[in-house]
């Protein structure tokens, strides 16, 4: 059997840790990294953004749909969205990894890499973490980012006028779920969008530099989480559905199951794009594109009307 193939019982948990910690490479925030009772960060800005989110097999990725590498991408991007829709940089990653006994140190070592790789496309780096078994392999993660000296932009900011805008994309990773779901593994485009989101990280702190008054990481589904924004706001937001494309092998999935691919695009999560409100006399950074406008009342509408759509995901239902 080869060293990737042994299993972590067989290292032990401070054999694992140093095989991991062998793999990751440090920025320069950090300052200290693995190997003590904690890490140190440098905070140049004196606050710290955090965010904490967890990945549990079965509920959020199944290993026979993903390579750990990907499950590491998803987990590093859901937690550093976190922190780009506050308008932060992030800086480090915290992961705690659980792991039932049939887990190879190959697979813990992928994930690693997978969790290194897309820390390091924000130049932020994995610093430290815990390891336990588990008969569930759960993944927990927690990043840290810095303001740079801007105000967060949080979701309570909203105003009626205001423009809805979206950075990157909705639907992909919801479609490529359905996908998966049937039994299939193409479209490829679909399939790897579920596996590993493609995440507008640099257009959070791009939207609080040019005065983006709320913004949130669409991780349940545009219309969820634009509610989550309109409820702090206390503002109503109305979407526009002219302002979604459906793409070609997004239009061909729907239409051979018989799915709207509307409710992927407005009800989808997973892809981390991120939405804001700016005022209507600011212009919009390059990677934004208007969907929408804020005005008085409450709850999210599609052309005015109520969404009758799926609600987005929720962890308890």
């Amino acid at each position: 059997m080869s060293e990737r193939g042994v299993g972590v019982p067989e290292v032990g948990e401070f054999g694992l840790i140093d095989r991991v910690t062998a793999r990751l490479s440090y920025g320069s925030t950090v300052l200290l990294g693995p190997g003590d009772d904690a890490a140190v960060v440098a905070a140049p800005d004196t606050r710290v953004v955090a965010s904490t989110d967890v990945l549990v097999e079965g509920r959020h990725f199944r290993r026979d749909w993903s390579t750990a590498w990907d499950v590491g991408h998803r987990a590093a991007a859901a937690n550093l969205a976190d922190v780009a829709a506050m308008g932060a940089r992030p800086t480090a990653l915290l992961v705690a990894l659980c792991m039932p006994p049939d887990l190879t140190t190959g697979w813990a070592e992928d994930l690693a890499d997978g969790l290194g790789a897309e820390a390091a496309t924000v130049g932020a780096s994995v610093v430290g973490g815990d390891m336990s078994a588990s008969p569930t392999l759960t993944i927990a993660v927690t990043a840290l980012g810095d303001l740079a000296g801007r105000a967060p932009v949080t979701r309570s900011g909203a105003r009626p006028g205001d423009v809805v805008a979206l950075a990157g994309r909705t639907g992909y990773a919801a479609a490529g779920l359905t996908v998966l779901s049937r039994g299939f593994r193409t479209p490829r485009l679909l399939v790897e969008a579920y596996r590993r989101p493609e995440v507008p990280y640099a257009a959070g702190p791009t939207a609080a530099v040019a005065g983006a008054t709320a913004m949130i990481d669409v991780s349940d589904g545009l219309v969820a989480d634009l509610g989550h924004v309109a409820r702090a706001s206390g503002v109503a937001v109305d979407l526009s559905r002219d302002a979604f494309e459906v793409p070609r092998q997004m239009g061909d999935v729907a239409q051979a199951l018989g799915v709207d691919p509307y409710t992927w695009l407005l009800a989808g999560g997973d892809d981390h794009a991120l939405v804001a409100t700016f005022p209507p006399a600011v212009p919009l950074p390059v990677g934004w594109r208007p969907i929408g406008a804020a005005a008085t009342g409450s709850g999210v509408t599609v052309d005015g009307h109520p969404w009758e759509g799926p609600a987005g995901w929720d962890h308890f239902r």
